[in-house]
Order: structure tokens, then sequence, then C-alpha cells
């Protein structure tokens, strides 16, 4: 999938969980941190292809990309696994408490923003052509629907046309049959 979808998508499971679940108060800076590590976690499992999203976002990306790329074994591997997840969660927690005297947030808060937006991201490629290798090292890719003639190609037009527009009516769902909760929420608890 293209980046500007993972970050659709991200946001989308985001807004979902802050509509549904009960969340405690929390400071703007905390709001704002964890949108942003929501949009960076949509991100991360392409860290290990130097023309990805993020890595156009950062000045010496491509060259920072291409030195990742033998580390990590290529494109849709190790970042694309349980594997992957757990060393996201892992290296996302350790920098945060790194951080935390620093970044005067709710570390916990913007760790879960975090890895919602790298979770979508390796479910989300699960429904492209080529898969997940979801138990790497397993050399198997998985996808939804398994039958891989079914399943979509990035930027294609199933992409663009479709499931993009679909993300967008999906937030507006979540915004107009939730509006109430969001709203007390950011009145009640964005402090």
């Amino acid at each position: 999938m293209t980046g500007r979808t993972h970050d659709l998508i991200a946001f989308t499971a985001m807004s979902a969980v802050v509509a549904t679940q009960p969340l405690g108060s929390m400071t703007l800076a905390t709001a704002f941190v964890a949108f942003t590590a929501n949009m960076l976690g949509a991100l991360a499992p392409d860290i290990d292809q130097s023309t990805g999203a993020l890595w156009k976002k950062v000045r010496f990306g491509a060259i920072l990309g291409k030195l990742l790329y033998p580390i990590f074994g290529g494109h849709r591997h190790i970042s694309h696994s349980i594997l992957g997840l757990v060393f996201f969660g892992v290296v996302s927690k350790l920098f945060l408490i790194l951080i935390s005297n620093v970044l005067i947030v709710d570390i916990e808060v913007v760790w879960w923003a975090f890895m919602i937006g790298v979770a979508s991201h390796l479910i989300s490629d699960t429904f492209t052509h080529s898969g997940v290798p979801w138990l790497f090292p397993i050399p198997v890719k998985l996808g939804i629907p398994p039958i891989k003639a079914l399943r979509f190609h990035t930027g294609s037009f199933v992409e663009k046309g479709i499931v993009f527009p679909g993300l967008i009516l999906a937030n507006m769902w979540i915004f107009y049959a939730y509006h109430k909760d969001i709203i007390e929420f950011l009145r009640t608890n964005i402090k």
C-alpha cells in the first residue's frame, strides 16, 4: 500500500479506539505526540525500503533506507512479521523511556498510538498481492483472501479508488456515530 493509505488506515484505527474505548485524561501535548506517533507507526514497517514514505520525509532518508535494507532482510521480511511487531514495540518503548525526562507526555498513550499504527500497517498489507510474512523466518507470505489473484496491488485502482475513499467514509461514519463521545472526551479529558 502507499504511504498515504497506511496513514489513513492508522488514523481510522486510532479514531475507532478514541471513539469506542474509555480513555483517561491527557494533556494536549500527549494527544499531539500520540497522533504523530500513530502516523510514524503507520510508516515504520517500511523502514526496510529506501523508497518508503518515511524516508522521503527525512533528509538523507534514501541513504539510511539503503543501509537498513540488508539489516531487515529486504522489504516485507522481518519488519512485516510478528517478530517485527515485537521489535518495534520493544525499541519504541525503550526510546520513549529514554526521552521521558525530556518529552513530558503520557508515554503509555504515545506507545499505544505508535503500536496501533504499526499493527494497522501489517494488517493492511496482508490484503495486498504480496501478502505479509507473519511467521518470519518461515518463508511463507500470508494474505487475505488466501487466493493471491483476488488481492490488490499497491497503488492500483482498488487501493486508490475503493480502499482510500472507503476509509474516508469510515472516518466520517466514526465521527458521525460517536461525535457526542468524541466531543465529551475532548471537553473533559484534554487539558
